[in-house]
C-alpha cells in the first residue's frame, strides 16, 4: 500500500509508454498525468507540442493517450486542452496537469499555466464530463509572486482536497533563489488558501541544487501510517556552464518579428549539463519530510536509456494491491522527450 512505497525497489519498464510520432506531439512529450478510465483501463494525460500547434507563438498543450492495461497506449486524436492566447496568464503554455473526480460525477483539471515571460505561471483549472472536452474555469486557482507550477492534486479524507505544488522564492533582485514544494488546501476545489512554509525545501544536497519540480504525495494506507512523497528534482549544470536562456524566460523571444521554435530552444536548455531524478520520502502528517532517496536515476549525459540524462514530472496509480506504477517524463542523451514508465514489485 502507500506506506511501501519507499521501502520497495522501483523498476523501469522496457520501451517507452508515449513518443512524439504525428505533428501534434513530434518536437516534445512531457509531464504526464495517468487516470484509471471507470468504464476500464487508463488515460495518459501529457504536455505535448510541435508543428501542429494551434497558433505561431504557442509553446505547449494537453494531448491524451488510452490503454487497456496501462503498458501499450493508442493516443487520441485532437487537444485536450490548449493555452488561450486572449488570456494574459494562459496565453502561451498549459503544461503537467493533475485531475481528480468531483462528488458529482464530473472532472477537473488542475494545471501550470504560462503567460508572458515577465508574468508569474500560475494554476488554473478545467472541467470536463468525459475527461475529452474540457472547459476552462475562471479565474486563477493559486497564485504567488515568484510563481508556482507542477501541482498534484490529493482528494483528503474528510472531504475536500490538498494541492501540492512547487512554489519559486525569488531574491531580492527578482533573481530565483530556491523551488520547494508548498501545498494549498481547498474544500470545494475550485478557492484553495496557501498553508504556511514549504512541504518539501530544495538544495537539500547535490541532487537538487536546481529546484524541484513536481511532487505527488500517496497518504498511508491504515491510520497512524506513513505518507510518501514521490518528486523530481534538477541538478545544476557543472561550474563554468554557459546555459542558454529557456525561451519561457526569454522576454524577447517572440518579440521583433523573431520566430523562435520553442521546442528546439527548451531542449537545448534541457541538456546543457543539468540532470533530473525522481525521489521518494516519507511524512509521519503529510505536512513535515524527510530528505528523501533516490528511486530513478538515469546514466548521464553519456549514458544509453529513455531516462539517461532527465527523469522527472511523475505520476502515479495503484494498479493493484500493494503495486504502484510511475508514469514520468524521460529525456535520453540526444535530447529526445518520451514518457516511460516503472513498477514496484508487489509487497
Amino acid at each position: 500500500m502507500g506506506t511501501q512505497l519507499i521501502t520497495h525497489r522501483w523498476r523501469k519498464e522496457t520501451g517507452p509508454r508515449v513518443e512524439g510520432s504525428r505533428p501534434l506531439d513530434s518536437a516534445k512529450v512531457q509531464a504526464p498525468c495517468i487516470v484509471r478510465v471507470p468504464s476500464g483501463g487508463f488515460r495518459l494525460f501529457y504536455t505535448a507540442v510541435g508543428p501542429a500547434k494551434p497558433y505561431p507563438a504557442c509553446q505547449g498543450y494537453i494531448l491524451s493517450a488510452v490503454s487497456d492495461d496501462g503498458l501499450v497506449f493508442r493516443k487520441e486524436p485532437g487537444i485536450r486542452l490548449a493555452p488561450q492566447p486572449s488570456l494574459h496568464h494562459v496565453s502561451l503554455r498549459v503544461l503537467a496537469p493533475t485531475i481528480t473526480q468531483c462528488d458529482d460525477g464530473r472532472w477537473r483539471m488542475y494545471f501550470e499555466a504560462r503567460g508572458p515571460a515577465d508574468s508569474p505561471t500560475v494554476i488554473c483549472s478545467a472541467s470536463s464530463s468525459d475527461m475529452l472536452l474540457w472547459e476552462l474555469d475562471d479565474g486563477i486557482r493559486l497564485q504567488r509572486p515568484g510563481g508556482v507550477g507542477g501541482p498534484r492534486y490529493l482528494p483528503l479524507a474528510n472531504g475536500g482536497g490538498r494541492l501540492y505544488c512547487c512554489g519559486t522564492e525569488l531574491g531580492g533582485s527578482g533573481e530565483r533563489v530556491s523551488k520547494g514544494v508548498i501545498s494549498a488546501i481547498t474544500s470545494d476545489g475550485l478557492r484553495f488558501e496557501l498553508e504556511p512554509g514549504y512541504r518539501m525545501r530544495d538544495r537539500q544536497g547535490d541532487y537538487d541544487t536546481s529546484g524541484i519540480t513536481a511532487a505527488e504525495v500517496i497518504p498511508p494506507a491504515v491510520d497512524g501510517g506513513r505518507w510518501t512523497m514521490v518528486f523530481s528534482a534538477w541538478q545544476d549544470v557543472p561550474p563554468g556552464t554557459v546555459v542558454p536562456v529557456h525561451p519561457s524566460q526569454d522576454t524577447g523571444a517572440l518579440e521583433g518579428g523573431r520566430s523562435e521554435d520553442f521546442a528546439a530552444a527548451s531542449i537545448a536548455v534541457d541538456m546543457a549539463g543539468y540532470r533530473s531524478r525522481i525521489f521518494v520520502a516519507q511524512s509521519p502528517d503529510g505536512m513535515v519530510w524527510d530528505r528523501g532517496e533516490c528511486a530513478i536515476d538515469g546514466g548521464g549525459h553519456g549514458a544509453d536509456g529513455l531516462d539517461a540524462v532527465h527523469a522527472e514530472d511523475m505520476s502515479v496509480i495503484n494498479i493493484a494491491d500493494g503495486t504502484y506504477r510511475m508514469y514520468y517524463a524521460a529525456c535520453d542523451r540526444y535530447g529526445n522527450w518520451r514518457v516511460a514508465s516503472a513498477i514496484t514489485d508487489p509487497v
